[in-house]
């Protein structure tokens, strides 16, 4: 039997179902599976909770991965081991241009590669770059679903807490939201040949916050346990399963 388990996650080698949506959380694994028809948790170990069932005939792998891309990356490459080969990753991030409000959704079309740990797989020169179908499937999953959503380039970052480093150049490039793991998910990708991209619920940390050391955010105030974000994660769910299955049925466009 530990012969047929993968040596991090503790997945099957085999058998899972070809589309899947990664998660952070544990819990949120849990809440997208109770979507799936015959959902059914197949394993749990550390932060890797792995759940399969189908959406609408469709079926599906949902895991999750922890926090952080070096913990993050092991995962998606024993999936990748398993033969999964699309992986929409759904999380939350923080937004970092005017007009995306608490709750929206962030399709992303790719990542800064900020991430801690693929610069030991790749160049830094190397883009984290979403696969097209999945950026067109996302939005045209949000937009069928009415979710208010936005689309750019998100800055993966592997520190979370407060640190002195100047964000005036993403600022000025634009960047949409910042969060900790799609660009491990989207270099893995382009390694593996899978079809990846990711959409974030965006749970109301502002860029200045992360960086100016007398922000609410420092002293604590930091809150992604609110209802908009709760209503918000409900409907990126959905949103990650249908652009399953759009991506699974061709019609990403």
């Amino acid at each position: 039997m530990t012969q047929e388990l993968s040596p991090i996650a503790r997945i099957r080698r085999t058998g899972l179902p070809p589309y899947a949506v990664v998660v952070g959380d544990p819990a949120r694994a849990a809440t997208v599976a109770a979507l799936l028809e015959g959902a059914e948790e197949v394993s749990y170990h550390r932060e890797y909770r792995v759940f399969t069932g189908s959406w609408k005939g469709l079926p599906v792998t949902v895991a999750s991965h922890g926090v952080g891309a070096p913990g993050a990356v092991l995962l998606f490459q024993e999936l990748a081991d398993a033969g999964i080969h699309t992986v929409l990753r759904f999380g939350t991030a923080g937004a970092m241009r005017p007009g995306i409000g608490d709750g929206d959704l962030v399709i992303a079309e790719a990542a800064v590669r900020d991430d801690g740990v693929t610069q030991q797989l790749l160049p830094p020169e190397y883009p984290a770059v979403a696969a097209p179908e999945a950026v067109f499937a996302l939005q045209r999953a949000a937009r069928e679903a009415g979710v208010p959503h936005h689309r750019g380039i998100v800055w993966t970052r592997a520190a979370f807490q407060p640190a002195l480093i100047p964000l005036d150049a993403y600022d000025r490039a634009g960047l949409v939201a910042i969060e900790m793991e799609l660009s491990a998910l989207l270099v893995t990708a382009s390694l593996r040949g899978l079809v990846a991209g990711g959409v974030l619920v965006v749970d109301g940390v502002n860029a200045d916050e992360l960086v100016d050391e007398a922000s609410p955010f420092s002293a604590g105030a930091y809150d992604p346990h609110r209802e908009v974000v709760a209503r918000g994660v409900e409907r990126g769910a959905v949103v990650s399963l249908e652009a399953l299955r759009l991506l699974a049925e061709g019609q990403a466009g």
